[in-house]
């Protein structure tokens, strides 16, 4: 992300008035498709869509196009909601920021703490690699089994708590848990009843692979097979671990559409959820142990001066899928791009449409 920032400056600086006349972004659509691009790009300006468009197919073997209204596997995307729930049981008194996470759940680490969880500085090993080696992936993994499996082979640490950033699908597998211990509720159930619903996500939910397949309009995910043909990605042995770890909780697994994703980004805004104050707090650097700072705050990588000023952004990448949320949120600007066929140029296109938001 930080490669991609400053590519950005660069572009914007050199090329902005160059380009001024001509429309950067659909250039930039137009070339992604003939590349083979297949998604939704949205671009917002205070909750207004200055434009949405679909390239490319829901199922390439159907041959079904897009619709902008159909619903993507986010993956990592996913990781701003589960943190967002994690900040509403703090607002509700049922836990603090600083709790150690033993004070939730039985786990062979100290010295963790809820924050590091959201910031992914606790330095927990990787829960996917254990399970990967020791589970019966007959079976479908939860959080309950993960826990399980990380108290039962204790994988080493990767780093002492709050040393360094270090990228956690554990941690956040944790936060889930956390939650459900705090709050004594389903995960899923309560996201539905704090976000989505108030909220007005009618397209987004937490689904188990039965539940996708039952939505009509779910984009599924491709890569190529030997003949460069797309496929549904689940023919892929590499896809595998959605099965088998399809009861997870937390990292992952919310599928939304581009319009659900500007109604969450605006109640940002709104303050339907937390207050300003913490979500401010979600917003700002993490102070690591040698006093420098990581710039991942709570579910959201974070950039204090982009071209619009203070900018928060996340991706996600699972098997055929790519999406980004970009959020520059002094000027409420906003660029969405769910794809669906691993396509590899994602930050091209979100670089053009930084460069499109200047003329808007």
């Amino acid at each position: 992300m930080k490669r991609f920032l400053s590519s950005l400056f660069l572009t914007f600086v050199l090329f902005s008035y160059s380009f001024a006349q001509q429309d950067i972004l659909h250039h930039a659509l137009a070339k992604a498709e003939q590349e083979g691009f297949s998604g939704v790009i949205l671009v917002a300006q205070d909750g207004k869509i200055l434009m949405e468009e679909a390239i490319g197919m829901r199922s390439f073997e159907t041959q079904t196009p897009l619709q902008t209204s159909d619903v993507f596997e986010l993956a990592s995307v996913s990781k701003q909601f589960t943190a967002m729930m994690v900040m509403m049981c703090k607002e509700k008194g049922m836990l603090d920021f600083e709790d150690p996470v033993t004070k939730y759940l039985d786990i062979p680490y100290t010295g963790i703490t809820i924050r590091n969880l959201l910031t992914h500085t606790s330095g927990l090993p990787d829960y996917q690699a254990i399970m990967d080696q020791h589970w019966d992936k007959s079976k479908v993994a939860g959080n309950a089994d993960i826990l399980e499996y990380l108290r039962k082979y204790q994988p080493s640490m990767l780093a002492a708590p709050g040393e360094k950033y270090e990228y956690s699908n554990t941690g956040y597998v944790l936060l889930a848990s956390i939650v459900e211990k705090a709050s004594g509720r389903d995960f899923i159930e309560l996201t539905r009843e704090w976000i989505f619903r108030p909220l007005g996500m009618k397209n987004t939910d937490i689904r188990t692979l039965e539940e996708k397949a039952a939505v009509p309009n779910f984009a599924a995910g491709h890569l190529k097979d030997s003949l460069d043909n797309y496929i549904n990605a689940n023919k892929f042995h590499s896809s595998d671990y959605t099965v088998w770890l399809g009861n997870r909780k937390g990292p992952g697994r919310v599928s939304s559409n581009a319009h659900d994703l500007l109604i969450w980004d605006q109640g940002l805004y709104l303050g339907k959820l937390v207050s300003e104050e913490t979500l401010e707090e979600a917003f700002t650097p993490q102070k690591l142990n040698d006093g420098t700072r990581s710039y991942y705050g709570f579910g959201w990588e974070l950039e204090p001066k982009s071209p619009f000023g203070r900018m928060v952004n996340h991706t996600g990448d699972n098997p055929g899928y790519k999406t980004i949320i970009v959020r520059y949120i002094e000027e409420n600007k906003t660029i969405i791009i769910l794809n669906n066929n691993a396509y590899p140029d994602l930050m091209k296109l979100v670089e053009a449409a930084t460069l499109s938001l200047r003329k808007w």
